[in-house]
């Protein structure tokens, strides 16, 4: 059986006194498109920061690609679209190419040259995002959804395994909201790459993802999209802890 990509088991963690997240269980299997659902405050950031390294659990487990984390030394495999990437400043002075170049730089160095093979990578990162024609335009003068296409492209330089988003597509028109998720499809079925998607777009995320986790301090879902989109509003305001109308998606 192949190895999880991430695998928790009871894992707990409280600020300052306050439980976040309480005994949480899931792996996340290899070449999965995982959707990470709940309400705000349910820990859902909580739970993106812990498989990072950022905080380290109170209680528990945590294993990335079948090394327990405290022993993981590098980060390459592991890209990361922060929610934050929707709030870029259109007027940062750097093109397409300059902003994903940054990718590389943790692994390069600040103070190094990018040698011909980087440089490769560099646009291939591009093009395969679809925006190979914008390479030496200014990141300023692109769309929102053009934007988050060019902060994927700089976590694909390195080449990951998994691809973590937090709300991917906040401010982002519907239009290229579909083409977005047609991106990350792809990256899901031809490159392989495992997806974590936090999201609270469950009627489209539900078309593309093989897996949804639902989160509110606790783990009150983990199955198949269409065992998801079966649940009555009344099983989901169980979950989110309020009542929740669901939305469907016309197409």
């Amino acid at each position: 059986m192949t190895e999880p990509v991430v695998s928790m088991k009871q894992i707990s963690y409280a600020y300052e006194q306050k439980q976040v997240i309480n005994n949480i269980n899931f792996e996340i299997p290899r070449g999965s498109f995982m959707g990470l659902v709940g309400p705000n405050g349910g820990g859902k950031t909580t739970l993106i920061k812990l498989i990072l390294g950022i905080l380290k659990p109170d209680d528990g487990e945590i294993s990335l690609f079948g090394k327990p984390i405290s022993k993981v030394k590098t980060w390459s495999n592991i890209g990361f679209v922060s929610q934050k990437s929707n709030s870029f400043n259109k007027g940062f002075p750097a093109t397409v190419y300059e902003v994903v170049s940054m990718g590389l730089t943790a692994k390069v160095g600040y103070l190094k040259f990018f040698t011909k093979k980087d440089k490769e990578k560099i646009l291939n990162a591009i093009d395969q995002v679809g925006i190979k024609e914008y390479a030496y335009e200014s990141i300023g003068n692109l769309s929102g959804g053009q934007q988050q296409r060019v902060f994927i492209a700089r976590s694909l330089v390195n080449d990951p395994e998994l691809l973590i988003l937090d709300e991917p597509t906040v401010g982002v028109d519907y239009e290229n909201v579909q083409r977005f998720y047609e991106l990350l499809h792809k990256l899901n079925k031809e490159r392989n790459i495992t997806l974590l998607l936090v999201t609270h777009d469950t009627g489209t995320m539900t078309e593309h993802a093989t897996d949804i986790v639902c989160l509110n301090k606790t783990l009150h879902f983990h199955g198949k999209p269409e065992e998801y989109t079966s649940l009555t509003e009344s099983d989901l305001s169980k979950f989110y802890g309020h009542p929740v109308n669901i939305v469907t998606h016309e197409h």
